[in-house]
């Protein structure tokens, strides 16, 4: 029987690199062995949406990878009806001005309710819509839609890369991108004293005053899945094993409880709860989830590993200032001479 396990991990290392003091006194034994054990391959940084696209053979269009038709398998299957419909996210973030700068906040930072959602994607729809030909979809409260007859000629960025970030240097580009900016800007002015936002703003809530348009595109011809089964509590994770037809179960709380399947073939593990930690800089959280990680994760892997009950392991570790897949056979944990080493020093 042969169990080969991928294990994705974003944010495995701290975004900031001149924090070095982040990583003083981690007890994380397990992981530094295994990373040190290792063959290393690193590539160009990543977003975990932009890395699962490469990953599963799918393109880029119009430089915009398509997550909005590819999210449509989980959050309205039955709107898939033929690949030439475009289809771009819409999502409702907040907008923050610091200094000269106007930073993003996702829906990690806020929870918005269904009738918040239908309520404003109504006063958008009714003032805005019929002028610009566009009718917004709340398919999920946090995923918002449009659907159009034909591609809109922009470039944007994924959500994920613009979280916490300056949006100025992220805006869509491109032939139409001066349309877009206008439409944006309407939507922050309705927004600015809609009662929602009144509501939510004398409860101490954040505001939902933007949306941000990424992910457009058509649906695409061919997802191959380089795994047989996908472990994640990623809802994108589930529509790409739903276009792929693989297996897809929800993230067990320990190593322990996914071994005890002993399913063989080819596993991708998502371990994504230290990207939010390190994307809104939180570092006491991110250290304590990582402390987490190992006693959970790496040391019951490892320990698997050593005894044969996974033929190779495959930790990718993606972040805004490196990524990098650290492959290990049961065979590699005898290389005595590879000494572990901290965290810190696979970033140099």
């Amino acid at each position: 029987m042969v169990m080969n396990l991928s294990l994705l991990i974003p944010n495995l290392f701290w975004p900031d690199v001149s924090q070095a003091e982040i990583y003083r006194d981690l007890s994380i034994p397990s992981l530094e062995k295994l990373l040190a054990k290792s063959i290393a391959i690193q590539y160009q940084p990543h977003e975990m949406e932009i890395w699962l696209c490469k990953t599963f053979n799918i393109s880029q269009q119009q430089n915009n990878w398509p997550i909005a038709p590819i999210m449509l398998h989980v959050d309205a299957p039955g709107l898939i009806r033929t690949n030439k419909d475009y289809w771009i996210r819409a999502d409702p973030v907040h907008l923050r001005i610091e200094q000269n700068h106007i930073m993003l906040a996702d829906s990690e930072a806020f929870e918005i309710s269904k009738e918040e959602a239908t309520q404003i994607v109504h006063d958008i729809n009714k003032n805005l819509g019929s002028h610009h030909n566009f009718t917004l979809l709340p398919l999920h409260p946090h995923r918002w839609y449009i659907r159009l007859p034909r591609a809109a000629e922009i470039q944007t960025y994924t959500l994920g890369q613009v979280t916490c970030m300056n949006i100025n240097n992220f805006l869509p580009t491109g032939k139409e991108s001066m349309i877009w900016h206008k439409i944006i800007n309407e939507i922050q002015m309705l927004l600015y004293e809609h009662p929602v936002n009144q509501a939510r703003e004398s409860l101490g809530k954040l505001t939902i005053n933007s949306l941000w348009f990424w992910g457009g595109g058509t649906m695409p011809q061919l997802i191959h899945a380089p795994y047989t089964h996908i472990w994640s509590n990623n809802d994108l994770l589930h529509a790409l094993a739903l276009s792929c037809n693989i297996n897809y179960s929800q993230l067990p709380i320990h190593a322990d409880e996914w071994l005890r399947a002993n399913t063989p073939g080819n596993h991708l593990i998502v371990l994504d709860m230290l990207r939010e930690k390190a994307k809104y800089r939180n570092a006491f959280d991110w250290r304590e989830t990582l402390n987490s990680l190992e006693k959970n994760w790496f040391l019951p892997l490892y320990n698997a590993l050593k005894k044969g009950d996974i033929n190779q392991l495959a930790i990718t570790g993606l972040s805004e200032i490196s990524s990098q897949t650290f492959v290990a056979k049961r065979s590699s944990l005898w290389k005595f001479w590879r000494m572990a080493k901290p965290l810190p020093f696979y970033l140099k």
